[in-house]
């Protein structure tokens, strides 16, 4: 197999239309393709390798995973490309043309079936004309035999497969109930003899063809409407994929090629030219543009890109062009990290699917032994012909129970909730993450980067023991240049401000919470904590720690310098409160959720943020294992605990909350710690977050709820539980419908959280 370069798809080079250009041979799919390869101005690069084979899988069974579309071999319902194959679009549309053309063939011939069968009721009619005679038998037999046999037969294919697996499902009772309806009648039609004299009908045996023609029909229907509905709960994941662009320009000593975007490799030079979408992450080596961003940050206004500035794959390229060099491809780029973390939780399984799991493994057995007891107690206790009234209601009984509403409840809601959260930024790493945000009571949030903008910048120089302010900032930011702290940054980027030379650093030491040390210009520098100070045997600290609490209670966060044993002054440092930060907390405790602050700074410093912003409470100078530790006390205290942070730092308390959540601005480690990332970084999304799990939650409960009633109901009515008070039988054609309504209006129930106001 080798792929078109035109529109990507995988042909088969034996059969593909074959062009040579250059000393290359080029496949194509189609005369179109192979038109506009012909039109193409640029040079494009030959595209022979071999194509990733889709895999399949069910949106029911998540762990069913093949190579090849088919039926999943538990429930029996069709498989469909994982979210990210290659063309998910052409592959999950075969199911659907196919059952759409079963669907309509079936119904043309089903219709008449049904018309003949019920011509007797039309006044002027009545029995005993050809309406009941043997060519209407016969029409109905040759016209509903196709509708089973071949429209109908995908049906019976799963249900055998069904009883061969053990793994009995839907597809068990509609093959079981359609091929008892038809089987009986055509018994009827080729050896009457069999049957008593009892069960005759003026002088025939009752035929049942409709039944069984419209059954199929109406089943073929409710798969086609399902199938529709299940492709657009994958619409987050389309429009995800759709953001990257299918082509890129590669810049190569002979002038640019356009290369599909599986072609880019790492080290690449490509050129984005105005309006283009940018096609992988990377950063930028030639040319000055602006770039729209929205899909990451949520802002409409463009940033300015320069070179050595990053940029993002899917973001939109301005006016301006500029060369990129290709850092990351495929699914290590940004929206192929959110793509892939989209489509894990889409098929992750919530806790609450274990009911329904449950109770689908006993509920077709006992289906089936219901419609056996409905077959005795009619053919012992009904009315005559008790054959005919034990037979049809034992096969109402099997279609109306079909658990595919039941089985769809809850997964149908997860792939909708996940979707709509990556549409806002709020990416779900499983189900049972989003589960559990539904619960929370209390939000743990860190300070730095959370709260903040997390770009902390230098705001005061006070040097003692006659240190000069620029010598002062020169040894610390010499020393804080080999730390990764954010704090140690913004005391480098003051000195660089300042244009400071910052000399060789020896022996440089890191102690977790507390500080740094070193050697610069041969003289022993200390940078950190009042008690860090001491603990290396510092003396003197009080009047600058008197000094220090006036700032921190102006909202900084302050760092002690000791020189040669020394004290030699303080460093002010102040981190901007987001701007969305207030909206966030007020937004959050509307929720009902209670907020606690923990960070390692200072009292002071996060006493007066806490004010500011109204947090309920605040533990100050906290190691990160004191984090962890924090939350887990909560957790002990009956509190249902999500903890929001973006630094390494905050990685064991984020694995020790019921629900982690991370910044997407924020470092990796802090990313595969939590359960739910935040793309755009922005506290807000934490409300999004909630309020998508209290409806995705409530969704699915409703759908529960729905399935359990409507099979709590349909089959004691459709056993005949009315009939000795009303006279009131449940047709199986009705059955049949009730059955494939109950399925769609499941997915439609999951598909309005796509209209949620988060």
């Amino acid at each position: 197999m080798v792929i078109d370069p035109i529109c990507g798809m995988s042909v088969d080079e034996a059969t593909a239309l074959r062009v040579e250009r250059d000393g290359h041979a080029f496949f194509f799919c189609s005369a179109g393709c192979r038109s506009r390869f012909l039109e193409q101005p640029l040079p494009v690069k030959p595209l022979a390798g071999p194509a990733a084979p889709t895999i399949y899988t069910c949106p029911m069974h998540p762990e069913v995973l093949q190579d090849h579309p088919g039926a999943c071999p538990k429930c029996g319902m069709a498989l469909e490309p994982k979210a990210g194959a290659a063309h998910p679009a052409e592959d999950g549309d075969a199911e659907l043309r196919d059952m759409t053309r079963r669907f309509w063939i079936g119904a043309a011939l089903a219709v008449p079936v049904f018309l003949l069968a019920m011509a007797h009721l039309v006044p002027g009619l009545g029995s005993g004309s050809w309406v009941d005679g043997p060519f209407s038998r016969w029409a109905q037999f040759a016209l509903t035999a196709p509708v089973v046999g071949w429209a109908g037969w995908p049906f019976f294919v799963r249900g055998w497969r069904s009883l061969r697996s053990g793994h009995l499902n839907m597809f068990t009772l509609i093959a079981i109930g359609v091929g008892a309806a038809f089987g009986f009648s055509a018994v009827a039609m080729f050896m009457p003899g069999l049957f008593p004299h009892a069960m005759r009908h003026d002088g025939m045996i009752p035929i049942y063809f409709e039944a069984a023609a419209v059954i199929v029909v109406l089943v073929l229907l409710g798969q086609v409407l399902e199938l529709r509905a299940r492709s657009r709960t994958g619409s987050a994941i389309t429009a995800l994929l759709n953001l990257a662009p299918p082509t890129a320009r590669q810049v190569a000593p002979g002038g640019d090629h356009v290369v599909p975007l599986d072609q880019v490799r790492v080290g690449d030079w490509l050129r984005v030219v105005p309006g283009d979408r940018v096609p992988v992450d990377g950063v930028v080596v030639e040319g000055h543009s602006s770039v729209e961003e929205s899909m990451l940050t949520g802002e409409p206004l463009p940033v300015e890109k320069s070179v050595g500035a990053a940029v993002t794959g899917g973001t939109v390229n301005g006016t301006g062009s500029f060369v990129m060099k290709a850092e990351r491809i495929g699914s290590d780029t940004l929206l192929g990290r959110i793509v892939g973390m989209v489509a894990e939780a889409q098929r992750s399984r919530a806790p609450i699917q274990g009911l329904a799991d449950r109770v689908a493994g006993i509920f077709v057995p006992t289906v089936l032994a219901v419609s056996v007891v409905t077959f005795i107690c009619w053919l012992w206790l009904g009315p005559e012909p008790r054959l005919a009234h034990a037979l049809i209601n034992a096969v109402a009984v099997l279609i109306i129970a079909c658990p595919c509403a039941l089985g769809l409840a809850t997964p149908m809601s997860i792939m909708v909730g996940v979707g709509r959260g990556a549409q806002v930024g709020v990416l779900m790493k499983n189900a049972e993450a989003l589960e559990r945000l539904e619960t929370v009571t209390t939000l743990v949030v860190d300070k730095t980067g959370t709260l903040t903008e997390g770009k902390p910048a230098l705001q005061d120089v006070v040097p003692c023991n006659g240190f000069a302010p620029d010598d002062l900032l020169r040894l610390a930011a010499a020393l804080e240049r080999g730390s990764e702290h954010p704090l140690a940054a913004a005391v480098v980027q003051g000195a660089q401000t300042r244009h400071l030379e910052l000399g060789p650093v020896r022996d440089f030491r890191s102690v977790t919470a507390g500080g740094v040390s070193g050697t610069v210009s041969d003289r022993t520098v200390l940078v950190g904590k009042p008690a860090f100070l001491r603990a290396e045997g510092v003396n003197g600290l009080e009047a600058l720690e008197a000094t220090g609490a006036k700032l921190q209670e102006d909202g900084r966060t302050v760092l002690f310098v000791a020189v040669d044993g020394k004290p030699a002054g303080i460093l002010a440092v102040a981190d901007p409160i987001k701007a969305t930060t207030p909206d966030a907390i007020r937004e959050l405790h509307a929720l009902g959720v209670k907020l606690v602050m923990l960070t390692g700074d200072n009292r002071r410093t996060a006493a007066v943020v806490a004010k500011t912003l109204d947090i309920d409470a605040v533990e100050a100078e906290i190691e990160p294992a004191g984090k962890a530790a924090h939350v887990q006390q909560l957790r002990a205290a009956g509190q249902r605990v999500a903890m929001a942070g973006d630094g390494v730092n905050d990685a064991p308390a984020l694995s020790a909350a019921d629900v982690g959540i991370a910044m997407g601005t924020g470092t990796e480690v802090a990313m595969h710690s939590a359960g739910i990332t935040l793309v755009r970084g922005d506290l807000r999304g934490i409300g999004q977050a909630i309020r998508l799990s209290r409806a995705t939650m409530r969704n699915i409960r409703q759908n529960l709820f729905f399935a359990f009633v409507y099979n709590a109901v349909g089959i004691p009515v459709a056993a005949g539980l009315l009939y000795p008070f009303f006279g009131l039988l449940l047709s199986p054609m009705i059955a049949g419908a009730a059955m494939s309504l109950s399925s769609v209006s499941v997915i439609a129930n999951a598909l309005r959280l796509q209209r949620t106001r988060l």
